[in-house]
């Protein structure tokens, strides 16, 4: 068999002359120029507008959870508890600020959904939920015939922290939602979970509101905390409302205390979910400390019970946390608003 032999042959080397100096480079820069048109200086971000006031503060930016719902939502093909919820949501969008919120007159079938939930949760949160949750539950006569009014608990919230409560027809956009904490106001909901699931609602409805956010607003140094994620909100660019809404979600939302040597309950998310307080009772989620410098892992929100919870030592130390982190977003709020929020 005959071998074949490969010459490797040297390619001649470039003569070394600046491209901008040669024919053919200045020709290439012409027409490279011409293509490209001429140079523009990079867009700047757009400014982020700060309100001065909750009346600046926009409550009608809903993502979902309003009179709309999912194939997968227990109410889905009800559409009377639908027509319920549009008329609802419609008495929250015409909702102006100064005005009482609107009464609801709830129906049997509502009325029996938040009892069955207060039933269970009264066996549950004297153990499992903090003492501050415990200490303030004491200002509000919850009872299971009768659903609380927001109108009532937004006057008893404003003569212990300051804080007041806002109708809303939904979720509402984070900007929009930390934007109101900033100014003591807290958007809720008013509709009620579909009677066939009492035990579980994909959305913020008003169970959720009232057990599990309700009590802990009346608690001075958490409201001092949660007010302090709506300062930081003021002026952020979208990577820091994102940040902002995972730390809300870690502890307003799913946030737990130490006291001792035991974990107690102070989020939202747990407080009023029956489930997920036993869930957190037995263990079932690993704890984390709570670090507002760092990224935090993604939110679940149909995954099931969590499987993380953040930790604090005390609200206190929570607060401090997030003075320091506030500190670093400061500079984008006007002095006007920083007196009008309280900010020193």
């Amino acid at each position: 068999m005959a071998s074949t032999t490969v010459l490797a042959v040297a390619a001649p080397r470039p003569v070394s002359r600046p491209l901008s100096r040669s024919p053919e480079g200045r020709r290439v820069l012409r027409i490279s120029a011409v293509a490209a048109g001429p140079a523009r200086p990079p867009t700047p971000k757009a400014a982020v507008k700060v309100p001065r006031s909750i009346d600046e503060v926009d409550n009608g930016k809903v993502l979902g959870f309003s009179s709309e719902l999912s194939e997968d939502h227990p109410g889905f093909q009800d559409s009377a508890y639908k027509q319920r919820r549009m008329h609802i949501c419609d008495l929250a969008r015409a909702h102006r600020i100064g005005e009482p919120i609107p009464r609801i007159e709830y129906s049997a079938d509502e009325v029996a959904v938040w009892g069955t939930v207060l039933q269970q949760l009264r066996g549950l949160l004297p153990q499992h939920a903090c003492k501050e949750f415990l200490r303030c539950w004491q200002l509000f006569d919850f009872r299971a015939d009768q659903v609380p009014q927001l109108e009532d608990l937004s006057q008893v919230l404003q003569a212990h922290t300051g804080f007041r409560i806002r109708p809303v027809a939904g979720l509402l956009h984070p900007r929009d939602f930390l934007n109101g904490l900033a100014f003591k106001t807290f958007h809720s909901t008013q509709y009620m979970r579909h009677v066939s699931r009492p035990d579980y609602t994909p959305e913020p409805d008003v169970v959720h509101e009232v057990i599990g956010h309700v009590p802990m607003l009346a608690d001075p140094d958490f409201a001092n905390l949660v007010q302090l994620i709506g300062i930081a909100s003021l002026g952020a660019d979208e990577k820091q409302i994102w940040h902002l809404t995972k730390l809300y979600w870690y502890s307003v939302e799913f946030g737990v205390v130490r006291e001792g040597d035991d974990i107690k309950a102070f989020g939202a998310g747990i407080l009023s979910s029956f489930g997920e307080l036993r869930h957190m009772a037995a263990g079932g989620a690993r704890l984390e400390p709570l670090d507002v410098f760092q990224p935090q892992p993604k939110m679940s929100y149909k995954d099931g019970y969590q499987q993380r919870y953040a930790v604090l030592d005390s609200f206190a130390a929570g607060a401090e946390q997030l003075k320091a982190y506030c500190a670093t977003l400061h500079h984008t709020i006007p002095l006007d608003v920083r007196i009008a929020v309280g900010l020193q």
